[in-house]
């Protein structure tokens, strides 16, 4: 019983879960992350489940050994607005900076303009004053901020987030407010210059304010589930997945680096499993049940500093991933005139209406009408009571109705539905290739998430993508690369200096700091100094503008050279003449290898088309075509198939479309 690895990762629809036993075999398990009445949380039950436990049976002491969780805890809170009670402090007079924020429209001819909830639910501004150079220009009043952080506490606010003008440079104001804080009773104080000591004051306080915001609710979250393992956890064990690919141990998970947390988690999956077959530039598809997530790779991670999540903007190490509401549980419209896929999603409850629970009409019930799964190949998780098998009656139900007022079969307009899904995505994936300078027809589709395989030739039609790339364990791939990330801990610093020769030799001191830095930090969570690998790197831009580009440094390499060429590919033009600017300072140390080893390759099982009933009805291009079905998990190296066919694997099914 002892030794157990598990892996998470929690969705918005299904907790996946990849699991090594203490003989060294794996285990692949999806849940439904909700199921009121059933348990409390996916994870506990999860990994009862599969240590064959009672419910309140205790796990016994020290049965995980290596726990990795992915977590959409911290991005529900976002989206919900129901994180902690926060305090902004700022400098006097600019208590409505973040309400103004900057000024971009993302809806831009909406006629009534809503803003979104603010993140703090009190300002307190305080009197004090740094120069743009850091220097003091007006003490701070630390009376007066005394008594008025006292004085939230009281009225039962429990979080508080600190940015004060030009902290970044100089952050002894910060840390003072932030000791006065804790004096109030404060728990959770957050500076920003501890969170993100970066350049623009609006960017750097909404992420400060995030992060005071979320932490509560995700050090919550932690406790709960330290305390449901109890000994069966052993000490240090627990690993959580952070937005920029890299896991931290619990002490080190903040909630600004929890927003994207299972997307990266997909991302390190998709690099460590296709890259090992040969293929080196990929499109990454992540279809799941609440959205789609797409990425590209050409040989290394790509990361932004600048994300926004839930209409808030993060100025934090994250992958740089794409996402689009076109997910299995996306809820289709159809008003006599228009059709429309999400963005709103049925979640896990009730889910789509094939499930069985009053849910609305989605992506799958328009999947499963057009036979591209078939109930008997999903395990009976559905119903009211958790048992039962997929219900395509409930979903054509729904459609029907629809489909007398436009003239159609319900089969052809749920195959319009999915047309639509699929231009959705397909301008999703544009978003990160095409627009980018990359030839996307150049670059193989890995497709995963639980619907990614229903949708992947689809979607390689649209883009005129030639090959498609599907791991055996794509639906939890999520969770197979929570498995295989690393330790990660990233440092950054504003500099805005211009890229010369008389600069460089400065800048090379300013990283070596930074990379000592994030290596001690590293270092604080139990990793051999041997181990360690630290990259160096510089965003430049040219001056003027406003989108820098990542350049790492290396000894020997000239970084202008690097920057042009990646400015030529990305933006379409060179402005020679122009100064180069250094925006930012980052160093990354990370973690060996982790030991995680994933098997491409096995011994077949039995006949290629073990399924009862070999073939099934399959809607495409506008008519019923016979489909041959196959097993995934029987199906040895080489075999040829030719569409329309089904392969059908435990967690998701493949549709081979006709010319595939």
């Amino acid at each position: 019983m002892k030794g157990w690895e598990i892996w998470v990762d929690r969705g918005g629809t299904f907790t996946d879960v990849v699991a090594r036993d203490p003989g060294g075999r794996l285990h692949a398990r999806k849940w439904l992350s909700e199921l009121p009445g059933s348990y409390p949380d996916a994870t506990v039950h999860a990994i009862r489940e599969l240590l064959g436990l009672a419910a309140e049976e205790p796990i016994p002491a020290g049965a995980i050994s290596d726990l990795r969780i992915g977590t959409t805890v911290a991005t529900n809170a976002l989206l919900e607005r129901k994180g902690a009670r926060t305090l902004w402090v700022c400098n006097r007079g600019f208590a409505d900076a973040l309400r103004i924020g900057h000024q971009a429209r993302s809806r831009l001819f909406d006629l009534r303009i809503e803003r979104p909830e603010p993140l703090h639910e009190e300002v307190l501004e305080v009197s004090g004053r740094l120069a743009a150079d850091g220097s003091q220009l007006e003490p701070l009043d630390e009376q007066a901020a005394l008594e008025g952080l006292e004085a939230a506490r009281q009225r039962g606010l429990e979080s508080v987030a600190i940015t004060l003008m030009h902290a970044y440079l100089n952050p002894l104001q910060e840390q003072r407010l932030a000791e006065l804080a804790r004096n109030a009773g404060f728990t959770q104080v957050t500076t920003s210059h501890g969170c993100s000591p970066l350049i623009k004051f609006v960017p750097r306080g909404e992420t400060t304010l995030a992060d005071a915001y979320l932490s509560p609710v995700l050090d919550r979250y932690l406790a709960s589930l330290a305390e449901a393992l109890g000994p069966g956890l052993q000490s240090g064990a627990a690993l959580f997945m952070q937005s920029s690919g890299g896991l931290a141990r619990a002490g080190h998970f903040r909630g600004k680096d929890a927003v994207l947390s299972g997307p990266a988690g997909g991302v390190v999956g998709m690099i460590g499993t296709a890259t090992r077959s040969g293929r080196q530039r990929l499109i990454g598809f992540d279809m799941g049940g609440t959205s789609t997530d797409v990425t590209h790779y050409a040989g290394e991670l790509e990361r932004t500093l600048d994300a926004s999540v839930a209409e808030v903007r993060l100025r934090t190490p994250m992958m740089r991933v794409h996402t689009v509401a076109a997910g299995g549980g996306s809820i289709l419209h159809h008003d006599g005139l228009r059709m429309q896929v999400g963005p709103e999603s049925a979640g896990a409850y009730p889910g789509p209406a094939c499930y069985g629970r009053g849910g609305p009409l989605t992506v799958t019930d328009a999947n499963l009408v057009t036979g591209r799964l078939s109930p008997e190949c999903l395990p009976p998780v559905f119903g009211p009571n958790g048992d039962a098998h997929l219900d395509p009656q409930a979903s054509l139900a729904l459609l029907e109705p629809s489909a007398r007022e436009a003239g159609v079969s319900p089969e052809a307009l749920a195959e319009g539905f999915l047309t639509l899904a699929t231009d959705n995505m397909a301008r999703a994936i544009k978003r990160v290739s095409v627009e980018r300078g990359h030839d996307v027809r150049e670059y193989t589709l890995a497709c995963f998430g639980g619907a990614g395989g229903q949708h992947a030739c689809r979607v390689a039609d649209a883009l005129g993508m030639r090959s498609i790339y599907l791991h055996r364990l794509g639906s939890l791939l999520s969770a197979v690369g929570i498995g295989m990330a690393a330790l990660r801990v990233a440092r950054q610093r504003s500099v805005e200096v211009e890229l010369t020769p008389e600069a460089l030799p400065g800048l090379d001191r300013a990283l070596e700091d930074l990379a000592k830095a994030a290596t001690a930090d590293l270092l604080e969570q139990q990793t051999e100094a041997a181990k360690l690998v630290c990259t160096q790197r510089m965003f430049l831009k040219y001056q003027g503008t406003d989108s820098p580009i990542t350049v790492e440094r290396v000894p020997g390499l000239e970084p202008l050279e690097a920057f042009e060429a990646a400015h030529l590919r990305e933006f379409g033009y060179l402005a020679p003449g122009t100064p180069v600017v250094v925006e930012t300072l980052q160093a990354e140390a990370v973690a060996g290898a982790n030991p995680a080893e994933w098997s491409h390759t096995r011994e077949a099982t039995g006949d290629p088309r073990s399924l009862p009933g070999s073939s099934t009805r399959l809607f495409t291009g506008g008519r019923w075509q016979e489909a041959a079905v196959f097993d995934w998990e029987a199906l040895q190296a080489g075999t040829r198939i030719e569409g329309p066919a089904l392969v059908v694997g435990p967690h998701s099914t493949v549709v081979i479309e006709p010319g595939w």
